[in-house]
């Protein structure tokens, strides 16, 4: 046996997505991270945990529109490039290379932390971990900690305070807390992948098989030939006792169902499965709830559901309030209950800390939450952005020298300044950074989109107005009218309303400001509705289309970014899942986007906007809130499907669009941050239900170079080809530009070049490692 000592700035402990966006998030800024868990892959474990949980925006509805950034998305678009297919073993090694790229960071892998060392109370001095099959006995010191192990073991050795269970409602005045407190829990859940060998294949089922013709299971859950992985979410179990002092029974019991379940499937007679047969069980329970720690606030319902802001947010949530019956699969009510806010939520950097355990600061499922919010919070891709939140924390702490509450205290600017340089997904900060000297410059472009006007496809699709739909539009500085294109079978009138979205992260229709009748002419042609609507600021609103039989409208080929188009759900169409019940009042899930993901309505909206502006990647926005907050060329390329690379040039012969930031007098320039539209409309979680075409994002920018002028001389200081990431930076070599300029040679499908944001500093950015 050996004994190691290692001395570190941080140490996280818990190689899921919270710890590993906590460890890496703050290894890029320079902290020397220890990175411990007891797991022998990052990302997911041989439970398929990762399959349960990642998932950070509604499987319907349209909620989706805030797809992750920051080192979540990141692996979003390299696994989506990887791994289209979501195979989730590969996806542990996409997660491992992230890791593994970052030099500050010593990985531990298969390694128990079991005791620690404090210094008095209230300060965790040191963790020691047992590295099974190495007989390695690791002694980890630094001066902050990082609790992301899940089940909060760190903070409960150190005595930091927490919950298990149900608070009552009138602790946090929560109408779906219960009314008295106990300790009822989410259970965990086992997997199943199954493969069709093309020949039959018979399955003799081992003694532990439950026969679950005698549960309540065939009646109450879906079971279909050829589901897997997460289509079996439901099969859960554990709630009603201790998850940690049970685990051992609670696995027993979900294999007994899991087989009895592939019994049933193969043996029942009521499956065609005669050629599949089991390919691979779970032998780890995914948790999904046991500690939660108390930070100096506590998440709350309300906080969820109203959308509250505040000062200090650094992360945010999307998923519903997902709560599931105690009994797991043998319970007689459906499977989950949901509650879904407008958009998404905010989560404040006060529940990221202990509030009696000075240096411990946590992510993950074990946040400072109500066990009602943490029905939202619990889910792995918002688990990744608490992670990289607590880690950018941490490295400030270990820093300034100084405790996480303390730092919230005292440096609240600079941690959010960093979240923002380093692009971190916090919905609707705007952080100001003196250091950026992108503010100061002039901002011109080649072309900038101004005129919304969008053209039927070249197939002459059209869809009817069997529904309401809706097409959601940055307004700036107003909205006179909408001109759409339609087709009626005879005359007809229908309504067109105007709508705000409620809150600028918002894409539902939630107040109605006007309403208007047109007329629609026999045969094809234009309506018009007009609403001369000028907001006091740039805001996105939504153009409801009443449902008017024999009536259709002309659909587009695709549409300038921000334009989105939903359809609002009917009784008769597919459900995600039937057996779930619908809460009144919804607006995300009565209205969707996936039906017309990427389309428009053929149209045009007077007057110009200023939306697309290049002084856009300035204004301290990084994604779309309230409007798009990025630069768009004119449609200058060739659309994806239309052109090979060899030929992908601007059309009409014009030049490749360029952004031009020019100053007053030569600053010293040696590093610039460069933020791309990678579409975070998209749902890239292909390891749940999900596929997206592209392994690409179309919307991102492919290839470009990066020139600075001297005395009015362009200088190439960088040039990228093929590129297929959101956030490049780019350290140059140092020395006085009066101007830096963005020229787009290529996209990766879009016809339009687009910028979210542009930052310049004049050092290097001290990233440890680059794009």
């Amino acid at each position: 046996m050996r004994h190691i000592k290692e001395d570190v700035d941080i140490v996280v402990v818990g190689g899921g997505l919270a710890g590993t966006s906590a460890a890496v998030a703050a290894a890029r800024l320079g902290s020397r991270v220890a990175l411990v868990t007891n797991r022998p892959v990052l990302g997911g474990n041989s439970s398929s945990e990762i399959r349960v949980w990642v998932v950070g925006a509604t499987a319907h509805g349209t909620q989706r529109f805030a797809r992750e950034t920051g080192i979540m998305g990141e692996l979003f678009l390299e696994n989506q490039f990887r791994n289209p297919q979501g195979n989730p073993y590969y996806w542990d090694q996409t997660v491992l290379d992230l890791v593994r790229a970052e030099p500050n960071i010593s990985l531990h892998l298969n390694t128990d932390v079991r005791t620690l060392d404090m210094e008095g109370e209230g300060v965790i001095r040191s963790v020691t971990g047992w590295t099974m099959g190495s007989e390695i006995e690791t002694e980890l010191s630094a001066p902050v900690f990082l609790d992301c192990t899940g089940d909060g073991l760190v903070g409960h050795l150190a005595g930091a305070q927490y919950r298990v269970g149900r608070e009552s409602q009138d602790e946090y005045g929560e109408t779906w807390a219960p009314e008295q407190a106990d300790r009822e829990l989410l259970g965990s859940s086992l997997f199943f992948y199954t493969h069709d060998t093309g020949a039959p294949e018979k399955f003799v089922p081992p003694n532990i098989a439950k026969d679950i013709s005698k549960t309540p299971i065939p009646r109450n859950r879906i079971i279909r030939t050829g589901d897997n992985g997460c289509n079996y979410w439901w099969i859960e179990w554990g709630g009603e006792v201790d998850t940690v002092d049970e685990n051992e029974r609670i696995r027993d019991e979900l294999w007994s169902v899991v087989y009895g379940i592939w019994d049933h499937i193969k043996n029942s007679g009521d499956f065609d499965a005669d050629t599949l047969t089991l390919e691979w069980v779970g032998a780890i329970p995914g948790k999904r709830e046991y500690r939660r720690f108390l930070g100096d606030y506590v998440l709350t319902q309300q906080d969820i559901l109203q959308q509250r802001s505040f000062p200090d947010a650094v992360a945010f949530g999307g998923w519903s309030i997902d709560l599931h019956p105690v009994e797991g699969v043998y319970a007689e009510k459906p499977g989950a209950q949901q509650r879904y806010s407008n958009g998404t939520y905010a989560i404040p950097y006060r529940s990221l800390y202990s509030r009696n355990v000075d240096n411990l600061l946590f992510a993950g499922r074990n946040i400072s939450a109500s066990h009602i919010a943490f029905g939202s919070t619990r889910v792995m891709a918002t688990c990744s952005t608490l992670g990289q939140a607590a880690g950018t924390a941490a490295h400030l702490s270990a820093h300034l020298g100084t405790t996480p509450r303390a730092l919230g205290q005292d440096h609240l600017p600079e941690l959010l300044r960093t979240l923002h340089r380093e692009d971190a997904p916090v919905i609707g900060l705007h952080a100001t950074d003196d250091e950026d000297l992108a503010r100061s410059a002039t901002i011109t472009a080649s072309s900038e989109l101004t005129t919304i006007d969008t053209v039927p496809s070249a197939s002459s699709d059209r869809f009817p107005l069997d529904r309401d739909v809706a097409l959601v539009v940055p307004v700036d500085p107003a909205l006179e009218s909408i001109t759409l294109r339609a087709t009626a079978e005879a005359p007809a009138s229908t309504t067109v309303e105007l709508w705000d979205t409620g809150k600028p992260q918002n894409y539902v229709p939630v107040a109605r400001i006007a309403a208007t009748q047109v007329e629609v002419p026999v045969g094809e042609g234009e309506v018009t509705a007009r609403f001369d609507w000028a907001p006091e600021t740039p805001r996105n609103a939504v153009l409801v289309v009443s449902a008017t039989p024999g009536v259709a409208l002309h659909l587009t080929d695709g549409n300038p970014y921000g334009l989105l188009a939903l359809t609002r759900k009917q009784a008769w169409d597919a459900q995600f899942d039937h057996q779930i019940p619908s809460e009144e009042g919804e607006l995300v899930t009565q209205w969707e986007a996936r039906p017309l993901r990427g389309r428009s309505f053929a149209g045009r909206i007077a007057p110009d906007t200023n939306a697309y502006r290049a002084a856009a990647v300035a204004d301290g926005y990084q994604r779309p809130y309230g409007g798009p907050h990025l630069w768009s060329s004119e449609a200058v390329f060739a659309p994806a499907g239309q052109t090979d690379r060899a030929s992908d040039v601007a059309l009409d012969a014009m030049a490749a669009p360029s952004l031009t930031l020019r100053w007053d007098a030569p600053v010293r320039i040696g590093s610039v941050r460069i933020v791309l539209n990678d579409d975070v409309d998209t749902d890239l979680i292909n390891l749940h239900h999900h596929r997206t075409k592209d392994e690409v994002m179309p919307t991102l920018v492919r290839d470009y170079r990066l020139e600075g002028s001297v005395d009015g001389e362009w200088r190439e200081l960088a040039g990228v080809r093929d590129n297929r990431i959101r956030h490049r930076i780019h350290d140059v070599s140092a020395g006085e530009y009066d101007a830096l300029r963005l020229v787009v040679e290529g996209t990766n499908g879009s016809p339009y070049a687009m910028v979210q944001a542009i930052k310049v500093y004049a050092n290097p950015s001290a990233r440890t490692t680059l794009p």
